[in-house]
Order: C-alpha cells, then sequence, then structure tokens
C-alpha cells in the first residue's frame, strides 16, 4: 500500500491546495474540446499536463526543504547503508489496526492543535511507520525546542507523547513510491548487508518517510532503519 494522505491534509506538506484533478488536467480537455481540432486537443492535453507537472515538481522541491528533522552524527557510510547515531528525541506516537490515514489523521490533528494547550506545533519529517501485531504505528516527531514539560499533552488515549531512544541505526536511502514492496526490498536489503559485515540488529525496521504524495516518485527520499548493536 502506498503512503497516501487525504486531501484536507495535503497542505501541511506542501502548503498549497493541489489536488488530485491537477494530475489529470491533461486529460479533462477532451468532453469539452469534443469536435475539435485534434492538434489543438493534444497541444492543450500535453500544455495542461506540463504545467500541472511543473507545478508540482517545484512546490515540491521548494518545500521540502523547509521542514525539522532529526540531527544525526555519520559514523560509517558504504555504498548499500550508512550508520548514523541520533541523539533521544520527543515525539507523539499512534496505532492503527486497519488504515495509516486514520494514524496520521490523529497526529495531524493533535499538531493542528487538538491538544491540552491547542498549541500548533510545525510538521517535522520524516514521518515514522512500524508494524506489528497489534497494526501500524507512527510517529511524528516534535520539533527540537520541546522538552517533556513543554510539549502539550495529547487530548485523547489515542495519541501519546514519547521519547524515541537515541543510540546507532542503519540507514538504506531509497526513491519511488512509499510502498510496502518497496521497503520490504530495501529493508531486506540492508538486513543482508548489515549480517554480512557482522552488524548486530535490535528489534524490526521502520520505515522513514520524508515527501509528501505529490513529489515526483523518482525525486522522493525513503529510508528503511534497524537500530544496531554498533562498538
Amino acid at each position: 500500500m502506498d503512503y497516501v494522505l487525504p486531501d484536507k491534509l495535503n497542505y501541511c506538506w506542501q502548503n498549497q491546495q493541489i489536488t488530485n484533478e491537477h494530475l489529470k488536467s491533461g486529460f479533462v480537455g477532451y468532453k469539452r474540446m469534443k469536435g475539435k481540432s485534434v492538434n489543438m486537443l493534444h497541444r492543450t492535453s500535453i500544455y495542461n499536463f506540463i504545467s500541472a507537472t511543473l507545478t508540482i515538481f517545484f512546490v515540491s522541491t521548494s518545500n521540502a526543504m523547509a521542514y525539522e528533522e532529526p540531527e544525526y552524527k555519520l559514523i560509517k557510510s558504504t555504498d548499500v547503508y550508512e550508520i548514523r547515531h541520533y541523539e533521544e528525541r520527543l515525539a507523539v506516537k499512534t496505532t492503527q489496526s486497519k488504515s495509516q490515514i486514520g494514524a496520521f489523521r490523529r497526529l495531524f490533528n493533535y499538531i493542528s492543535g487538538s491538544n491540552e494547550s491547542s498549541s500548533k506545533i510545525a510538521m517535522t519529517v520524516p514521518v515514522i511507520q512500524s508494524k506489528d501485531i497489534s497494526g501500524t504505528s507512527m510517529i511524528f516527531f516534535l520539533p527540537k525546542i520541546f522538552t517533556k514539560q513543554s510539549a502539550p499533552l495529547p487530548d485523547g488515549d489515542d495519541v501519546e507523547l514519547i521519547t524515541v531512544k537515541g543510540g546507532f541505526y542503519a540507514i538504506t536511502k531509497y526513491s519511488g513510491r512509499s510502498t510496502d514492496r518497496n521497503y520490504i526490498k530495501h529493508s531486506t536489503r540492508l538486513f543482508e548487508a548489515l549480517r554480512k559485515d557482522n552488524i548486530l540488529t535490535i528489534g524490526d525496521p521502520v520505515m522513514a518517510t520524508y515527501n509528501g504524495p505529490f513529489t515526483l516518485p523518482f525525486m522522493r527520499r525513503n529510508e528503511a532503519m534497524y537500530r544496531v548493536n554498533w562498538k
């Protein structure tokens, strides 16, 4: 399943009202222009499609750099993976038994003001996802200005404030859609490379997503991560 955000939440990634209709704009002219010149229809369709694509391209690339992400120290780099050291970081977490959209919406509502102090909190990247027998867990990191004392408490039981442990993590980066198939392919490749290098993994892998749904697939930044025992 691709990591798809509901239309009403897209602006938290892009800060502009771009909908799926933009992607279809290269084809919507057919009914309106039926019976007119085929060449004109062709030119209009191409023009609309290119315009929509360029709009998405520039919005996605310009805004992607604006989001805060956890700082880390690079320990080692290979052709397949990096070893990074992260400090502990405050975050909010929720678990959804079925839909990823439900999990995202709860966390998005929290940073939009559905918390005990009605505070609005800036979006950060990456969005972290992991799976276990209870369902899919999703995590938003809080901006580093927050502490346990200053972070607003969630106003519901389905979102919790947590501290993500610091430590050493092995990460492999990949582009493309953030589907389960793509993630499993790269997390398996990461695990095999770590095993070959005698690096012990701790727990299950997690998926890190850095871009919104309107970033072109070849420009997306996705990561598969394992916590590792590094000495």
